[in-house]
Formats: C-alpha cells, structure tokens, sequence
C-alpha cells in the first residue's frame, strides 16, 4: 500500500531502505538517519552498541525536542532490547521508545506520519 499521499506536504517519508542507506522525501541518506516529521538527519550510531543518550540528543534536545511523543528505533536487521535507564532518561523527557527491526520502524513511521503522530525514527541502516 503506498501511504505517499497521505503524508501531509512537507513531511518526511521513508520510501526506501536497505543496501546501507535510505531514500526519504526523494534524498538518498547513506548509513543511519534520525527522520523528523520536517527534517531527517544522518545519525552517526551504526549498532545498538553505540545506542546512548547522548547520540539521541537531537530527539532531546534540538529543535524537535518536546515536539516528539514517541521514537520508533530502527535496531538494524533484528529487534533488540534498550538499555533500562536509558529507556527511563527518555521517559522523563517525554519520549517513549519502541524498538523494532529497521525495517519495521520505516514502514510504522510512514503510517503514524500519515496518521499526523508526533513521532521520530532512528533507524540504524540495514
């Protein structure tokens, strides 16, 4: 199902991903993406490993920070657990983590998009 029109103008969608990098809103991305409703930004995490705080400090603290309910994390290839405290820092700022394979997090982002959620994704590439 192609959700590409129902996704209001000028927002973000993810139309392709894989082979390391992504396609959103007609701009190729190589490796992990943060994706804002208006904006995606290239994420420097490249597996869960790296998964901090600090590297989601744009959800938290840029400009999109208190605009975001909910960021649906791109694990890579396999769903995987978030660290509980780092699960609870984002808690207490408002933001509700729900990790997934990457490429389940692309196509959920797309629907919630389309659904107008204030929602952000951080997809690790596949």
């Amino acid at each position: 199902m192609d959700l590409t029109p129902l996704v209001p103008v000028g927002r973000q969608i993810v139309e392709t991903y894989g082979d390391g990098r992504f396609r959103i809103t007609s701009v190729l991305y190589e490796g992990s993406v943060l994706v804002f409703p208006m904006r995606t930004l290239p994420w420097p995490v490249r597996e869960m490993a790296a998964l901090s705080l600090e590297s989601l400090t744009p959800v938290t603290a840029g400009t999109e920070a208190g605009a975001i309910d909910l960021l649906l994390l791109g694990c890579g290839p396999r769903i995987a657990m978030i660290p509980r405290d780092l699960r609870a820092s984002l808690r207490g700022q408002g933001v509700v983590i729900e990790p997934m394979d990457t490429g389940a997090a692309a196509r959920t982002f797309n629907v919630l998009m389309a659904e107008g959620r204030r929602v952000a994704a951080a997809l690790i590439a596949v």
